[in-house]
C-alpha cells in the first residue's frame, strides 16, 4: 500500500532524554489533541479522537520491556 505512513525506529537514549519525549507526545495530544511526524522529508499529524484504548504492557526477563500503545 503506497499510502501507508509508518515509523519504526529505536534509539538508544539516556532515561531523561526519553522521558522528555513521552512528555512533549502527551503534551501535543493535551493540547493538540493530535501528534506530528516526519519521516523522509514527509510530514504527517495524526488526529486523536477524545477516547483511546491505552493499553501498557511490562515484561521482566533477560530484557526489560514496557510497551504503551494507543489505539483507536
Amino acid at each position: 500500500m503506497d499510502d501507508l505512513f509508518e515509523i519504526d525506529q529505536t534509539q538508544r537514549l539516556r532515561r531523561e532524554e526519553a522521558a522528555a519525549r513521552l512528555r512533549a507526545l502527551a503534551d501535543s495530544l493535551e493540547r493538540h489533541n493530535s501528534v506530528t511526524f516526519e519521516r523522509e522529508g514527509r510530514r504527517i499529524t495524526v488526529d486523536v479522537p477524545d477516547e483511546v484504548e491505552l493499553t501498557v504492557e511490562v515484561e521482566i526477563g533477560e530484557e526489560n520491556e514496557l510497551e504503551v500503545e494507543l489505539r483507536w
